[in-house]
């Protein structure tokens, strides 16, 4: 059986697509293992993917910042660099020796831009790397450039040849200072395992991949003009623990939402919500104040009905409980972003940290939801916009038939075929795959 590595590191949002598209893989006859952090083994194992840990827990990152988890989640929050220097590079020549003992009788390797030990394991062993793009963020487009704090400095969009010129100039400049500041860290693992120093300058880029999957809808973001030619948007590879129906709501939440009119929905994530100040204090407030029902995933805590209208528990399945929301309010992680919009209803996006201030103004941009800031998160200010959300018929229309558009899309499905077209093609078993054919293939796969 064809055994194939699907590596990646960070919250259940990055785990989620890359779960689906393991079990589109396996059901295309290949061998998926998932290589994670300690804390998604059971997770994957679940869902009946194969999984090893490569990286450690995020108790052992507590442990090493020596700070509580709402603490240490807190200052990853609010320090990017941090993720970098105490999450990713610290694990990286251990994480590297495990994938690769991991994949020495493996046909490829599928990794986030995040996971930075793929591309060193992938060219060592000659195994050929495929890069997963979670964000439309990441494809670093000058067309298309991040729309977030950390890249204040973009011109967006760029006006002309010249505005583009000047993102290419602001890229070069970041990459700069990656390799400045981090490029010695990777080098010293690259020549443990005899390859040739390669700086940091395209650290989260997947330099060598032969093909990059951009993991999102052409609806919410199209390709960029200047994307490689081995670039395949394929929609977003769909998982929440119910994509085959084996996971139903909590029969009191399912009681509560059968007994009133849609709620409004209040998330954040899996990450954001281990800091999430007054968001949920709020929420229960907004409801109040509004006359409206409310659901909050808090991630942990009490689970039921709170206050009159209110209903507090941990989790729910987002593709069973969000297409019976009246609105969502969330962080604006990937997953969370792709199971929203497919639910159809219209949005407002409280980002906190990198990609989630992007999908914000996607979102506001599309027409189909409003953006706020976390320190503006208070009930005077959220109130009437969450009050114009209910009340805004065409945007409840355009986040329906955008929803019933991507609710079509097979991301998982088309991603596991072209990474099956793209493997027999490098072996010479088919011809090689038309990337242009992948938003066709999003419908009939």
């Amino acid at each position: 059986m064809r055994k194939i590595i699907l590596a990646t590191v960070g919250s259940m949002g990055d785990l989620h697509p890359l779960i689906a598209i393991a079990r589109a893989l396996k059901e295309r006859g290949f061998r998926p293992v998932l290589a994670v952090p300690e804390d998604h083994v059971a997770k994957s194992i679940a869902a009946g993917i194969e999984a090893v840990a490569v990286l450690p827990s995020f108790a052992t990152l507590c442990s090493r910042t020596g700070l509580g988890e709402r603490e240490t989640a807190r200052r990853l929050i609010g320090n990017q660099r941090m993720i970098l220097e105490q999450v990713i590079l610290p694990d990286l020549a251990s994480c590297t020796g495990r994938l690769e003992a991991l994949a020495a009788d493996a046909e490829a390797i599928i990794a986030s831009g995040f996971f930075l030990a793929a591309p060193i394991v992938a060219e060592k062993l000659r195994l050929p790397l495929v890069s997963v793009v979670l964000q439309p963020m990441a494809m670093l487009s000058p067309l298309d450039p991040p729309n977030t704090p950390d890249f204040w400095m973009m011109k967006r969009p760029p006006i002309g040849a010249l505005g583009a010129q000047w993102n290419r100039a602001m890229f070069g400049i970041g990459r700069a200072v990656m390799d400045l500041l981090y490029g010695r860290h990777i080098d010293l693992v690259r020549r443990e395992h005899g390859l040739p120093s390669a700086g940091g300058r395209r650290m989260f880029e997947a330099s060598g991949a032969v093909l990059s999957l951009g993991c999102y809808s052409p609806l919410f973001a199209p390709l960029p003009d200047d994307a490689p030619a081995s670039t395949a948007l394929v929609g977003f590879p769909m998982f929440d623990g119910a994509s085959d129906g084996g996971e139903s709501l909590d029969p009191a939440l399912e009681a509560f939402l059968a007994a009133g009119p849609a709620p409004l929905i209040f998330t954040l994530g899996t990450f954001a919500v281990m800091a999430p100040n007054n968001f949920y204090e709020t929420a229960a407030a907004l409801a109040r104040q509004l006359g409206v029902r409310a659901v909050l995933l808090t991630g942990s805590g009490v689970s039921g009905q709170v206050e009159e209208g209110v209903f507090a528990c941990a989790y729910a399945p987002h593709s069973r409980l969000f297409p019976r929301a009246a609105a969502i309010i969330h962080h604006g992680g990937a997953g969370t972003t792709g199971q929203a919009l497919r639910a159809g209803k219209s949005q407002l996006v409280v980002p906190h940290m990198g990609d989630q201030y992007d999908h914000a103004y996607r979102i506001q941009r599309l027409g189909v939801g409003r953006r706020i800031s976390p320190r503006r998160f208070t009930l005077e200010r959220v109130a009437p916009l969450i009050a114009d959300l209910l009340g805004d018929d065409l945007m409840q229309a355009r986040a329906a038939d955008l929803g019933a558009r991507i609710a079509v899309e097979r991301g998982a499905m088309v991603a596991a075929a072209v990474i099956e077209r793209t493997l027999d093609a490098r072996r010479g078993a088919a011809p090689d795959v038309q990337m242009e054919d992948a938003p066709a293939m999003l419908r009939s796969a």
